[in-house]
């Protein structure tokens, strides 16, 4: 039940304050402390330094949060609010959602706004994209964002708790920040993009599902998006990214493009400003039937566990 309520309440400051001021947060800490490591060890750039730099980062935010624990053990209610306030710094559904409706807002009054401000958000050249491509561009990194910014984290709070979700970060940000196929990264970047991969395996897919449960709820296309989902998932150099990007695709019956990368869904209905504005919504609703769905199967667990015991 603690973790539960813990889950909660870092729900609630997440969507209340959204994102910690970036002078304490902890995911901008571990990306500073990933830039020192990769500046001093780039001259060993082989997999076994990409190990040794994700295992040392990791250790090293391991034993912040048991020292921070351990300081607000001896107040149980102090406790309890640490915890929530640090598990609340591992997903972003505030943030993630604001991000993007940013975007749909620049659109509206200024094309070469919008161009800067998806920048910020997609690793690929905005600066000749046209609306549709970046609408399609928000769209992507969106949904694709549900299971590394939402759920993923969740469900590692769930199994290993506050400190899984706390891991998964780590690793999640070093993906993001040496997780590509440069020469600069693509051997240190191995070893964290491997391990993302295998942490977002299951929650991926688990996702995907649910992005079209809720479209069947918003009584949008599921069927589509099941289709969509099981025919183009793979077609991302990601194993994981796909599922919840072509899910959504199905359902809103678009096309997303990533030009020369990957083409998701078919081109039934075209991309609009609206489109995004319903993709949020679809977002939204995934993310509730995540929470309720995910802690009914935990309660369920645990109330099972006890009657076994």
């Amino acid at each position: 039940m603690t973790i539960l309520f813990v889950l909660l309440t870092a729900v609630i400051i997440d969507l209340l304050f959204g994102e910690l001021p970036s002078t304490i947060h902890p995911v901008v800490w571990m990306g500073k402390l990933i830039g020192i490591f990769k500046k001093n060890f780039s001259k060993y750039n082989n997999k076994i330094t990409g190990v040794i730099i994700t295992l040392i980062i990791i250790i090293i935010f391991i034993a912040m949060f048991f020292l921070i624990i351990k300081v607000s053990e001896y107040n149980y209610y102090l406790y309890l609010l640490v915890s929530a306030l640090i598990l609340s710094t591992t997903f972003a559904i505030k943030s993630l959602i604001k991000s993007v409706d940013t975007v749909k807002q620049d659109l509206i009054n200024d094309i070469n706004v919008a161009k800067n401000s998806i920048s910020y958000l997609v690793s690929r050249n905005t600066s000749n994209l046209n609306e549709s491509e970046i609408i399609s561009a928000g769209i992507e990194t969106l949904t694709e964002n549900i299971t590394d910014s939402i759920t993923a984290p969740i469900i590692y709070t769930y199994i290993f708790g506050v400190l899984g979700a706390v891991v998964y970060r780590v690793v999640n940000t070093l993906d993001a920040m040496v997780g590509y196929k440069t020469p600069e990264n693509i051997n240190i970047g191995w070893f964290p993009a491997k391990l993302d991969d295998i942490l977002n395996y299951i929650p991926a897919r688990i996702t995907g599902l649910i992005v079209v449960f809720a479209a069947w709820v918003l009584k949008m296309d599921w069927k589509n998006s099941y289709k969509i989902m099981i025919r183009d998932a793979r077609k991302t150099p990601s194993p994981n990214s796909g599922y919840t990007m072509a899910a959504t695709a199905g359902a809103l019956g678009i096309q997303l493009e990533k030009k020369g990368v990957y083409i998701l869904g078919d081109n039934i209905n075209p991309l609009k400003i609206e489109t995004i504005s319903e993709t949020i919504y679809l977002t939204k609703i995934t993310t509730l039937i995540f929470l309720i769905l995910s802690a009914f199967i935990y309660l369920t667990f645990i109330i099972f566990i006890i009657n076994w015991i």
